[in-house]
């Protein structure tokens, strides 16, 4: 008889971050299209939730909302929830005591970033508190603790006593993430201009980012900035020497705007130092658009060759000339190195990760 993976989907984690609601989806279907001859992949969902997700076997829902399991899972309580092989693709998972290894039974979870350590300002209170919660309950109860790159396993092993559960496997950008037909009326309905290129990061860093709008001779949309957080955003690109009009700063986008926001940018800029998953150089390398990061462990692993890496008092210059003549050579290594991602391979490494447990 085949083994049975159980994945936690957690319905509601588009409230706390939409590029990890989407990850969990687009693995659990690499999980089917990749199970090994004779197994399954089960779903466990907080009550109320559906499962999206095509070809999953039985699914258990659990008497409590999100909202209420978020906080049980947190104190240990986990009724309802069985045994067997358990992966959540986030925080949110049963971490409690179990017998690997007489019973067969395991739980992994997934953490893409280290913004409650290292960018608690980014998250709310309650999330940095709730995930730094779930950490120490990982210490305690996981089998592996699955990161995106090895640059966040350095970091996590200076954070939480793991050891050799620490695993990297590496996400990819949303399943058939494309420019969408309509990219150009999209993009008028977001108000943009003809040429701009596309920042990515928080608060000051973002400075930096403007200077290189100037440096380009475009605009510069900001992508996914917090609520509120305009104002603060247009100081920083007048102070940086792009006039307010030219700043366009733009809150969380779906899938398809995303993709026509990118896909029509000069160059795509990240002035992000933490350590975690670079969703948006991802999706910006997927579709070819030039990139140019600052130089951190987490780029250097994912980005790699796709992109120029450069130190911060350098990005304004590198991005004038991404914007420019080395436009067409990094468009080239970008597209070459999103084919490094997949969901199914992820989804193919998390398979021999629960073997090899």
């Amino acid at each position: 008889m085949g083994a049975r993976l159980r994945v936690v989907l957690d319905q509601l984690v588009h409230v706390v971050d939409p590029d990890q609601a989407s990850a969990s989806l687009d693995l659990a279907v690499g999980l089917i299209a990749t199970a090994p001859s004779g197994c399954v992949v089960d779903a466990i969902v907080p009550a109320g939730a559906e499962v999206p997700v095509a070809g999953v076997g039985e699914v258990r829902t659990l008497g409590l909302g999100r909202r209420e399991l978020a906080a049980s899972w947190q104190l240990g309580i986990a009724p309802g929830v069985g045994g067997g092989m358990i992966h959540s693709p986030t925080l949110m998972a049963p971490l409690v005591r179990h017998d690997r290894v007489h019973d067969n039974n395991q739980t992994t979870v997934t953490l893409w970033d280290l913004r409650a350590w290292d960018a608690p300002e980014q998250l709310s209170k309650s999330v940095v508190a709730w995930q730094r919660g779930m950490l120490r309950r990982a210490v305690k109860h996981a089998d592996a603790v699955v990161v995106p790159s090895h640059a966040v396993a350095e970091r996590l092993s200076e954070l939480a006593r793991l050891g050799d559960r620490v695993r990297v496997v590496a996400g990819a950008a949303p399943r058939g993430f494309a420019a969408p037909a309509d990219a150009a009326e999209r993009r008028a309905a977001l108000s943009l201009p003809a040429q701009y290129v596309v920042l990515a990061g928080s608060g000051a860093d973002l400075q930096v980012g403007f200077r290189g709008a100037v440096a380009a001779g475009v605009d510069a949309v900001v992508l996914g900035a917090p609520d509120g957080a305009e104002p603060l955003y247009a100081e920083l690109a007048s102070a940086a020497g792009l006039p307010e009009r030219r700043a366009h700063i733009r809150g969380a986008l779906d899938t398809a705007d995303r993709a026509a926001v990118l896909a029509g940018a000069s160059v795509f800029a990240t002035t992000s130092s933490s350590a975690g998953w670079p969703w948006r150089a991802v999706e910006a390398m997927t579709l070819g658009t030039p990139v140019v990061a600052v130089d951190t462990g987490s780029h250097r692993d994912v980005i790699a060759d796709g992109g120029m890496l450069v130190e911060p008092d350098e990005i304004a210059d590198a991005m004038g000339e991404a914007a420019g003549a080395a436009g067409d050579r990094l468009r080239v290594l970008a597209a070459d190195r999103s084919r490094a991602f997949s969901w199914a391979s992820s989804a193919e490494r998390l398979w021999a990760l629960h073997a090899d447990l």
